[in-house]
């Protein structure tokens, strides 16, 4: 009878057994520091809302007021121009309302809606802009939303600072020691900008005009003053030094 062979398992070397080492040692001091950057800075862009309204008795009156008052206001901001940057149409919606007394479903009247965002990169312009638009009948304004782009340089200089910040951090830890920085270990980017596209309440301006034509003299331009967007910038940075002498 044969005995079978057997052939020795490979034996793990020590490196492979062994995790990484998540901290410093004696000869690799390890220092952990955050660096962050806060800036002010002026907006890019503000956004409106626009919503254009109608009512009628009947639903095929409702929905022509409601057409003819959207492409009013829709040539109206496009007469600005290149000062327009985005104009698009969002919800619309044509309701019936019923009566509150007697049986059946009986319709008292028909209310129509139709929302516009329109996005400007003049600001003199857009108060301009909102009165007229607030002037026309059944149109309501909301807004303005100041923001920044998204590939805004103010984004990449919050980056950029957060990163020089933990840098001269680390070396001020280092150079308490009496030594200096050896290596870049790591650097995390923890969520390096929290500027909002649609800044909340803060800065923003309502304006309604029901029922009614416009007056045959214009409304005075609203006087809008564009709301500072602060931008923050956040890194985790993990450096090697030299060792001390303690």
């Amino acid at each position: 009878m044969t005995t079978p062979s057997t052939t020795p398992s490979a034996t793990p070397s020590p490196d492979a057994s062994q995790p990484a080492v998540p901290y410093g040692t004696p000869d690799a001091p390890r220092i952990a520091v955050r660096g962050e950057a806060r800036l002010e800075v002026d907006p890019e862009i503000a956004r409106i809302g626009i919503t254009v309204a109608s009512r009628g008795k009947d639903r095929r009156a409702a929905l022509d007021d409601l057409t003819r008052r959207n492409t009013t206001a829709l040539d109206l901001v496009k007469s600005y121009g290149d000062v327009v940057e985005r104009l698009e149409t969002g919800a619309f919606s044509i309701s019936p309302e019923l009566k509150d007394k007697g049986r059946g479903e009986r319709v008292h009247a028909y209310h129509g809606r139709v929302h516009i965002t329109a996005e400007l990169t003049d600001f003199t312009t857009l108060g301009e802009l909102t009165t007229r638009l607030a002037d026309l009948d059944l149109t309501r304004v909301d807004g303005p939303w100041w923001a920044l782009r998204p590939d805004s340089p103010a984004h990449r200089q919050a980056r950029q600072q957060a990163v020089k910040e933990a840098v001269q951090r680390a070396r001020e830890y280092a150079e308490a020691l009496g030594t200096s920085l050896a290596a870049l270990v790591e650097l995390a980017d923890i969520g390096a900008e929290n500027a909002q596209p649609y800044p909340p309440a803060p800065g923003r301006m309502r304006s309604m005009a029901y029922g009614g034509a416009a007056e045959d003299t214009a409304a005075a331009p609203l006087d809008l003053e564009p709301q500072r967007q602060h931008v923050y910038a956040a890194v985790n940075a993990r450096f090697t030094m030299a060792p001390p002498t303690l």
